[in-house]
């Protein structure tokens, strides 16, 4: 079997950002109340891949990092910066002896794990990755006053991170290089020491924030989610729905309190985020979630949402049961719901059906439940972190 690869994230997050005209360092800003390196360090925590993901900060602001990012649960070195983006990944290159890197900007909250993944691709097959869109305007070149070349676009890519490279290429790179080059970027350091670097083409939006207006102007994005659970009505188990114990002979059997209203919900605002399913995130095998309350893991997935910058906004579900009558305790679990969901009662719907003897749940043998759910995606640092 073939040794794998240990692959470290390189999060530059030391720039004054002074074009930005912000009143602190960039990645401090909120996006939906979310910090924005928080959400981009949030990004790259998601892949499993990625084993250990470094944060190079400006002197001063070490402590305030540490405490935006105690919350991500993948391992994160801090390195101190220098005074160029040079320096600064420079530094962090040098704590690292081998495997595959990847170089992200700290001020593009925007990556999706897809692109992430695609750099990741590139760099185990082809030795380096970097993400890039294609130029959508004219190359104009000047002299500093007038035009004094104009060049068409075909074959012209942007430039964006993340930039994938093995660790010794990369390191050999920067030690042919200064920072009095004018670099902007690795692949340009890279391909001027070493050779061609591959493209990958990004499928999402990674916008850099540089400018005032980069802040002001940031569109709102809805997502949609579905979700689905099913178990088994067995004797010596408690009837949990929507974290409500409901009276009942049977209940539900699974590895945690098997309540399957909690679950689609669950599964259908991963689902809006892209986040896979809650057996990915919480799995049955795992010994600590034997027993819990879905209401707990209903938290962690809030959590996990709120570190992409999304919310709910509607949150619609159907229990499907023949038994026991369920439509007394809606109210109560339409409050406990909205509670865990940070929404008001008239946001979330609830509803109840039986299967009129049909199948699985119409002989009683177990309470299945869909969920489908709405989110935002608050990237203006205007909007509030409430429904």
């Amino acid at each position: 079997m073939d040794k794998k690869i240990k692959i470290t994230a390189v999060i530059p997050s030391a720039g004054q950002g002074k074009r930005s005209k912000q009143k602190q360092n960039k990645i401090f800003s909120l996006i939906g109340g979310v910090p924005v390196i928080l959400k981009t360090v949030s990004a790259f925590s998601q892949i499993k891949k990625i084993d250990e993901i470094i944060v190079v900060y400006s002197q001063g602001e070490e402590d305030k990092l540490k405490e935006i990012l105690s919350q991500i649960e993948k391992p994160i070195r801090y390195v101190s910066g220098g005074e160029t983006r040079f320096d600064s990944v420079k530094n962090a290159l040098d704590t690292i002896d081998d495997g595959a890197v990847l170089i992200h900007d700290g001020a593009r909250p925007f990556i999706s794990e897809r692109d992430i993944s695609a750099v990741i691709k590139s760099v185990l097959v082809n030795g380096t990755g970097v993400l890039a869109t294609p130029l959508t305007d004219t190359v104009l070149e000047t002299d500093g006053n007038v035009t004094i070349f104009a060049s068409g676009r075909k074959n012209k890519l942007s430039a964006l991170t993340p930039q994938g490279f093995m660790v010794n290429d990369i390191k050999k790179a920067y030690a042919h290089a200064s920072a009095s080059d004018g670099f902007t970027d690795d692949a340009g350091i890279y391909s001027a020491t070493l050779g061609k670097c591959t493209a990958v083409l990004a499928r999402d939006d990674n916008k850099k924030l540089t400018y005032p207006e980069d802040f002001e102007s940031l569109p709102t994005y809805s997502k949609c989610g579905t979700g689905f659970d099913l178990h088994k009505l067995v004797e010596n188990r408690k009837l949990i729905l929507g974290g409500i114990e409901i009276p009942n002979d049977k209940g539900l059997l699974g590895h945690s309190d098997a309540d399957v209203l909690t679950h689609a919900i669950m599964d259908a605002l991963l689902s809006s985020a892209s986040m896979r399913d809650i057996g990915y995130h919480f799995s049955d095998k795992d010994p600590k979630y034997k027993g819990v309350s879905s209401m707990k893991l209903l938290e962690e997935v809030m959590k996990m949402l709120k570190l992409k910058g999304l919310k709910p906004v509607h949150v619609s579900a159907v229990v499907m049961a023949e038994k026991p009558k369920l439509s007394p305790y809606r109210d109560v679990i339409t409050k406990n719901l909205a509670t865990a969901l940070e929404l008001s009662e008239d946001c979330v719907g609830i509803t109840f059906t039986t299967l009129e003897g049909i199948g699985t749940v119409g002989r009683e043998e177990g309470i299945a439940s869909q969920a489908f759910v709405l989110t935002r995606q608050v990237i203006s640092p205007k909007e509030t972190t409430n429904g």
